[in-house]
């Protein structure tokens, strides 16, 4: 997988590029995120006039010298913010078909790298039934990262996923000091959306995004067929059944489809949350420098 979607080109290209934040943070000194606070970097952002117990280091003694008053220099206040980085490991994403899986690990790496290489911290969190699990820890560096990256390739997908339990349930969400990101293919009966809305109450910066093979965006399957839950424990499971798919299955298939993406794309755009939605023909750069920057997340 790595080979096929991660190369030193493509990183290459990702390095000019940054996530582009909404909110002010309240996360660690030393990022590159400028906020709407004043704080030390060498970047001039205003004058106000002095008050008592300011530092006297900071007044301008050459507009003193034209106006008799006081006044201090304020800069720019640069906040490194924390890219938390959801992914649905469920059987869905990769158990069936193994591209799915991989390409989701790819996007998830892509996005880590890029957060990485702009001074913010990342991590993963694997979701598993009802829980997140955090293998790696918080990585801050290019070394780290990349140690990191050489096991996510090897993650199985299997089982079902509770994104709400999982997420709401996860100490280490954050407050008000970065972007969450989850990766999931959202085919779930789970109601995904409590765990959106406890991020937007975190005062998180949410980014949903779901991958999907060709196959389920738009199937061709005709005939007799059986039709296989990839979350299914056993073939004698009820949600396993044979059928035979008529030109109105079909049609109905993509009207619920089309109604399950414009329900996501109107709940998210309700919260102030990014929605994209990925096929895995799509070559990861076209997502990346395309779709993540058509909605303003990257710039």
């Amino acid at each position: 997988m790595k080979g096929s979607y991660l190369n030193d080109e493509f990183f290459s290209r990702l390095e000019a590029l940054a996530f582009n934040l909404r909110a002010d943070l309240a996360g660690f000194f030393g990022g590159k995120h400028l906020v709407k606070t004043y704080g030390q970097t060498v970047e001039f952002a205003d004058y106000r006039e002095y008050m008592l117990g300011d530092d006297i280091r900071r007044i301008d003694w050459n507009l003193y010298s034209r106006f008799e008053k006081y006044f201090l220099k304020l800069f720019t206040d640069e906040r490194q913010m924390h890219v938390r980085i959801f992914l649905d490991c469920s059987a869905s994403m990769g158990r069936a078909n193994p591209q799915k899986g991989s390409y989701a690990i790819a996007v998830a790496a892509a996005i880590g790298f890029l957060a990485i290489h702009n001074m913010d911290k990342v991590s993963f969190q694997l979701i598993r039934g009802d829980r997140a699990e955090n293998p790696f820890g918080t990585m801050i560096g290019k070394n780290a990262f990349f140690r990191a990256i050489g096991e996510l390739e090897n993650i199985t997908f299997e089982g079902e996923s509770n994104l709400s339990e999982a997420i709401t349930g996860c100490g280490d969400t954050g407050t008000n000091d970065g972007m969450t990101v989850i990766i999931s293919d959202f085919f779930t009966e789970n109601d995904w959306k409590k765990a959106v809305d406890y991020l937007c109450f975190k005062k998180r910066q949410v980014m949903l995004i779901q991958v999907m093979t060709p196959e389920e965006a738009d199937p061709a399957y005709s005939g007799r067929v059986n039709l296989i839950d990839a979350e299914a424990e056993t073939l004698e499971d009820g949600r396993n059944m044979k059928l035979r798919i008529t030109r109105g299955m079909l049609e109905a298939y993509t009207e619920a489809l089309r109604d399950m993406l414009g329900d996501i794309r109107s709940f998210s755009a309700s919260r102030g949350v990014d929605f994209i939605t990925l096929q895995t023909d799509q070559p990861i750069e076209r997502a990346l420098f395309g779709e993540l920057i058509k909605v303003g997340v990257m710039g």
